[in-house]
């Protein structure tokens, strides 16, 4: 008897194919590490962004090259600002819950957050290629990033409720008046700070460690930081991240 059992499972696991692939596999088959996991992008590309996304895959330099076509196409779609859309629905929502304090403000970032970058990496393979920081801080300079639009209505659903908005960057001292023209311009047109980084005191230490510094600094002055939305894992995790963090989406690159 147990030998039919076997024989029976055997034949059915070897008769199975994965849902929508083209490909014979065992349900329980491992897919192999890396770049070439052995799916078409079109199957394994969604994987790797909700991988990115979920912050399960990490330290990551730059958009897998199977992929340009399919970031290009999230990007540019309707997916991104519809997942964009959600990501700020649920943060106003959360705000409007809230038994506000005069002291509480909201945290966004900026670059990916508040201003889109995608004009610049849309002319650099959409993360594709390797990050060049003189080329990606001349474009800064130029100081006409456009906002996100859901982003902005999100700020301006906050301004309403009468929340404090402080805006925490890792662009440098030097970019400060470029950025708060840029941040007018795309409609942010008030806010309670603008932290920028202070190579000087932060050289070295990354994005997580400058920024849990910052917004430690906001409570000892007496804010009560209730939110906190931003493009990367880097602006919400870290001591003193705030009541809720609110994570949008951006597959074109990783910073720690």
């Amino acid at each position: 008897m147990k030998v039919v059992v076997v024989l029976a499972v055997a034949t059915i696991l070897a008769a199975s194919q994965c849902h929508g692939s083209e490909y014979d596999r065992f349900p329980l088959e491992m897919v192999s590490d890396g770049y070439h996991p052995g799916y078409p992008p079109e199957v394994w590309c969604p994987s790797w962004r909700v991988a990115v996304e979920a912050h399960n895959y990490i330290n990551w330099k730059t958009v897998p090259s199977e992929c340009a076509n399919y970031v290009a196409s999230y990007i540019e779609g309707d997916q991104y600002d519809s997942d964009s859309k959600l990501v700020n629905q649920q943060a106003y929502f959360y705000a409007k819950s809230l038994k506000r304090t005069m002291n509480d403000v909201w945290i966004f970032n900026i670059d990916g957050t508040a201003l889109s970058n995608v004009p610049y990496y849309a002319k650099h393979g959409y993360g594709v290629k390797p990050y060049n920081a003189t080329a990606y801080d001349a474009w800064v300079r130029k100081g006409d990033a456009p906002a996100l639009r859901q982003t902005l209505k999100n700020y301006h659903n906050l301004l309403g409720l009468d929340f404090k908005i402080v805006f925490l960057t890792g662009r440098t001292i030097d970019k400060k008046a470029v950025t708060e023209a840029n941040l007018k311009e795309a409609g942010f047109h008030t806010w309670e700070k603008l932290i920028l980084k202070d190579p000087v005191v932060y050289n070295g230490q990354s994005s997580v460690a400058y920024k849990t510094a910052e917004r430690k600094k906001l409570e000892k002055e007496g804010y009560r930081i209730v939110g906190n939305i931003g493009d990367q894992w880097s602006d919400i995790t870290g001591k003193f991240p705030g009541f809720r963090t609110f994570k949008l989406p951006n597959p074109m690159y990783f910073i720690a």
